[in-house]
C-alpha cells in the first residue's frame, strides 16, 4: 500500500480574492465571486500535483480558528493574546454572554468543495480546547464555565460528526495551542486540561469514526512566525498521544532535531494511532526537493511502523486569512515536492 501524504489545511488566498476581503465597501456579489473562483482554482491546483487527499485550501474561512464565531454570539475585543517570535500577535474575542453555540460548522465548506473535486477531501476543524480559551478569566454573569465547556463539547462534536456525515476523508482537529500551553503553564495544567476536553468530546466518536478523526500540532505557523518553536516538544508529545484520536499529523520537518522527536514518537505513540510526520516548512521560502521529501519520509521509517506512517506539511501555508507571507505558487511547489518526494520513498 503506498504511504499516504496529506496536506494541513490553508494555502494563501489569491490577490483578488484578498482585495475584494479587504475592501472598505465590499460588494458582497463580487466577494462571493472571488470565494469561488479561489475555491475552483484551489482543488484544481491541488489536483494537478497528483495528492491523493487535498483540502479546500480554507479559501473562505476568515482564520482556522475563529470560523465558527458569528451569527448571534456576543463576542468581546479583549480576549487571550498570542505572541509570535518576531514580535506580532494574534488575539482572540472573548465571550460576553451565554449560551455558546457555533454560527458555522465547517461542513459547509466541505460541502462547498466535494462540488469540485475529484481527489478525496479532509476537513480541518478546530479543537475545542482552542475555542475554550473563549470563557473570560473573570467569568460570565449566568453563564459557569462549566456550562460553557459542556456546550462547547456538545458544538465541537457536531462540528466533527456533520463533517463525517457529509463525506469527508478524514476530519482533522487543530491543536496548535497544544505546545504553547507547556509555554505558558510548565507545570503542564492547562494541556492536562485541553487533553481531558478534547477526550470528553473524541470519545464520543466509535473506534471506527475515531479512526477517521486526527489531531494536528506544530508551534504555530503565521507571516513566516511561530508562537512555540522554543518549547521542547519533548514536553507536549507523550500527552499529545493520550488523545483518543486515530491519526496525528506532526509538524518535524522544521524541527532542528527530528530523529529525537521520532524517538519520542517511537515511545509514546499507540500501535492502532497513524502518525503522518511533516516533511514539507511552509515558512521556508525554499521549495524543498523530493529527494529531500524522500530522506524524511524514508528517516521516519527508521522509527514508526510502515503501516502506520504517513507525510503532511508542517502547518498550513495561510492559517489566518490575511497572511500573505508566502507565494500560492511557493506552496503548490511545496505540495508537489511532497507527494512526488513520498512516492520516491515508496520504491525505498
Amino acid at each position: 500500500m503506498p504511504i499516504p501524504t496529506e496536506p494541513i489545511g490553508s494555502v494563501p488566498r489569491p490577490t483578488a480574492l484578498l482585495e475584494a476581503m479587504t475592501s472598505t465597501n465590499p460588494d458582497p456579489a463580487e466577494l462571493e465571486r472571488q470565494y469561488d473562483a479561489a475555491l475552483r482554482d484551489t482543488i484544481a491546483r491541488f489536483e494537478e500535483t497528483g495528492s491523493p487527499v487535498i483540502t479546500d485550501g480554507e479559501q473562505t474561512k476568515p482564520s482556522f480558528v475563529t470560523y465558527p464565531l458569528s451569527g448571534d454570539l456576543q463576542l468581546a475585543p479583549d480576549g487571550v493574546t498570542i505572541p509570535f517570535a518576531d514580535g506580532h500577535t494574534r488575539q482572540l474575542p472573548a465571550l460576553a454572554a451565554g449560551p455558546f453555540q457555533y454560527g458555522v460548522y465547517a461542513d459547509s465548506y466541505l460541502s462547498a468543495a466535494l462540488k469540485h473535486a475529484k481527489a478525496r477531501v479532509k476537513q480541518a476543524v478546530i479543537a475545542p480546547s482552542a475555542l475554550s480559551l473563549l470563557y473570560p478569566q473573570q467569568g460570565i454573569d449566568g453563564y459557569s464555565q462549566e456550562q460553557f465547556l459542556a456546550d462547547l463539547a456538545d458544538q465541537s462534536e457536531q462540528d466533527i460528526r456533520r463533517c463525517l456525515n457529509a463525506g469527508a476523508d478524514s476530519v482533522q482537529l487543530d491543536f496548535t495551542e497544544g505546545r504553547l500551553s507547556v509555554k505558558l503553564d510548565p507545570s503542564k495544567g492547562i494541556l492536562n486540561n485541553f487533553v481531558a476536553l478534547n477526550n470528553t468530546v473524541l470519545d464520543r466518536f466509535s473506534d471506527e469514526e475515531r479512526a477517521k478523526i486526527g489531531v494536528h500540532t506544530c508551534p504555530g505557523g503565521d507571516q513566516d512566525s511561530t508562537h512555540s518553536a522554543d518549547v521542547d516538544y519533548a514536553e507536549l508529545l507523550p500527552s499529545l498521544f493520550e488523545l483518543h484520536a486515530g491519526r496525528f499529523y506532526v509538524q518535524l520537518a522544521s524541527e532542528t532535531d527530528r530523529k529525537r522527536v521520532l524517538s519520542v514518537i517511537r515511545e509514546h505513540r499507540k500501535p492502532e494511532q497513524f502518525v503522518f510526520v511533516g516533511v514539507i516548512d511552509p515558512i521556508d521560502p525554499r521549495v524543498e526537493s523530493a529527494e529531500e521529501v524522500r530522506l524524511r519520509v524514508l528517516e521516519a521509517a527508521e522509527y514508526i511502523p510502515a503501516d502506520r506512517l504517513g507525510s503532511c506539511d508542517d502547518c498550513g501555508f495561510s492559517p489566518f486569512g490575511d497572511d500573505t507571507s508566502t507565494s500560492r505558487d511557493t506552496a503548490f511547489a511545496k505540495v508537489r515536492a511532497r507527494v512526488e518526494g513520498t512516492a520516491l520513498a515508496d520504491k525505498g
